[in-house]
């Protein structure tokens, strides 16, 4: 699992009302808590299986050194932050599977250096057989595609970033 995706993560819980979120993917499995009512219990995250061992080496020891500290994925946060703010996300509406064009052997709708338009479409998101344009909600250039075509995308996932024009 990507860190990237986990700072992600910890993002959304951190400007959520949710308090807890536990993931589980390819064999990991990540819990990110705002509150640490039981620290000594479990980890704020945990991967298994090929991954090995990981802990940020920022995290380890604050948490080691106070249990009453924020939990470590949160201290981590705080970079991605600056950068989303410099950039406009475009999130993933539904849970599906991510298509740049509309068609194959179609040109992508968009690719990094396009300048897009609010209402204008940047991909196609499958779900249940069922093809939904996503538009883009903001105007500018687009810096950065997150998913791969044919890619399986979550709910409120990043797919693409803008600058804002």
């Amino acid at each position: 699992m990507d860190l990237n995706y986990i700072k992600k993560l910890v993002k959304l819980v951190d400007e959520s009302g949710v308090d807890e979120i536990e993931i589980e993917e390819e064999g990991t499995k990540i819990r990110i808590s705002k509150s640490r009512q039981n620290s000594s219990a479990v980890p704020a995250y945990f991967p298994s299986g090929s991954f090995g061992q990981f802990v940020p080496s920022q995290a380890a020891p604050a948490s080691a050194a106070d249990p009453g500290a924020n939990p470590a994925p949160v201290v981590e946060a705080a970079a991605p932050k600056a950068e989303a703010k410099k950039y406009h996300e475009v999130r993933s509406p539904i849970v599906g599977t991510f298509y740049c064009a509309p068609a194959p052997n179609a040109d992508p709708y968009v690719q990094v250096g396009s300048t897009v338009q609010p209402g204008m479409v940047l991909c196609i998101i499958e779900a249940m057989k069922l093809m939904n344009e996503i538009e883009s909600d903001a105007a500018g250039k687009v810096v950065q595609i997150l998913v791969e075509n044919g890619q399986p995308v979550e709910y409120n996932q990043p797919l693409f970033l803008i600058e804002p024009a």
